[in-house]
């Protein structure tokens, strides 16, 4: 019989190998759903935590780059105060249940902003239905960060109309070569089984520039949630203003225990690129082991969706090497039971 880590282990590669149909699905069912964005809607706002948080978070930074609209992330249960009638909240809680966008929700609800849920039940989508607010319902069953697939495709067919081409063909083409390149990162001797080697039992510093630095968000809170092991994410070029001084200050018995992660999609700003190379030479200084990853090809698209996939098999690795079950999330559901219980 295998240990519940092996279990856990192969249940969370499962799910990871099924981002591009999940992408897919999400994107079709968004598109289905022929939500009309309100015309006075002139702010966007999204509220969620955690796993659910995060498509958002990669949306705001596909919207920003390739169309006018902007996109802005609250990660609790209160809204701006600037929120009225001319917002549209987008609320994203997989479970549905998650107390602080239940509160959002009801807040962007009395501000008369309008709203849009995406969910997989519970009782967000029990009280959109009796709203009359329009929901996304995506397929339950998965750990929300699991599902980061239906919740990224769902948000894309939802405001596919927002972007100046559709981007059904763009999907479906990039998902196809996310495929073939999640079969590389399912090898043993792919590339985030090794860097999961040259990590070793350090605590990974993932960095990005501005524009990626949700990718980095991602990094970090699957090594937290799958490998049980603190992780930190910051984005250039606003760590050289702060960052920079602790790291050339560091003791070598410090930067010792210490990784940093630099993810850099090709293409990027000639002025980020030297600003990598600065702190990359000030790291290596303090013998900082610095490992650096690149997403190759010609979309954005496919670098942000290439860079989500390599950070959960990461993060799988890591927990691999280490026996631990990346299931297992008994701290975050303790936590859960005892507010629930006050």
């Amino acid at each position: 019989m295998a240990s519940p880590a092996k279990e856990g282990l192969a249940r969370l590669r499962g799910f990871a190998a099924q981002l591009p149909e999940q992408l897919r699905q999400g994107f079709r069912s968004g598109v289905d759903l022929e939500f009309p964005v309100p015309a006075r809607a002139l702010h966007w706002a999204a509220a969620g935590m955690g796993g659910s948080a995060i498509a958002a978070d990669l949306l705001a930074g596909i919207l920003a780059r390739e169309t006018e609209r902007t996109l802005s992330i609250h990660r609790g249960p209160t809204l701006p105060g600037a929120v009225n009638d001319r917002w549209l909240i987008v609320l994203t809680s997989y479970s549905g249940n998650t107390w602080e966008t239940l509160a959002a929700y009801d807040q962007a609800g009395r501000r008369g902003a309008s709203r849009i849920v995406v969910s997989s039940g519970g009782a967000l989508t029990t009280r959109a239905a009796e709203d009359g607010v329009p929901c996304l319902v995506i397929p339950a069953g998965y750990p929300p960060r699991a599902a980061v697939g239906f919740l990224l495709g769902g948000l894309l067919g939802v405001f596919d109309a927002t972007f100046p081409e559709s981007n059904e063909a763009r999907l479906t083409r990039q998902s196809e070569e996310l495929e073939r390149r999640i079969r590389g990162f399912e090898r043993p001797t792919g590339g985030p089984a090794r860097l999961a080697a040259r990590l070793g039992p350090r605590i990974p510093y993932i960095y990005a520039e501005e524009e990626y630095v949700a990718l980095a968000r991602r990094w970090k809170t699957q090594v937290e949630e799958n490998a049980k092991r603190l992780a930190h994410f910051d984005a250039l070029p606003e760590l050289l203003h702060n960052a920079l001084v602790p790291w050339e200050a560091m003791k070598a018995s410090e930067a010792a225990r210490r990784a940093v992660v630099l993810l850099e999609p090709t293409g990027q700003d000639r002025r980020i690129a030297l600003r990598f190379r600065y702190l990359e030479r000030i790291l290596t200084e303090r013998h900082v082991a610095i490992h650096r990853i690149s997403f190759p090809g010609p979309d954005p698209l496919l670098a942000l969706l290439t860079g989500v996939a390599w950070g959960d098999y990461l993060s799988l690795s890591i927990a691999e090497r280490g026996g631990i079950d990346p299931a297992e999330i008994r701290a975050l559901e303790a936590l859960k039971a005892a507010l629930d219980g006050r």
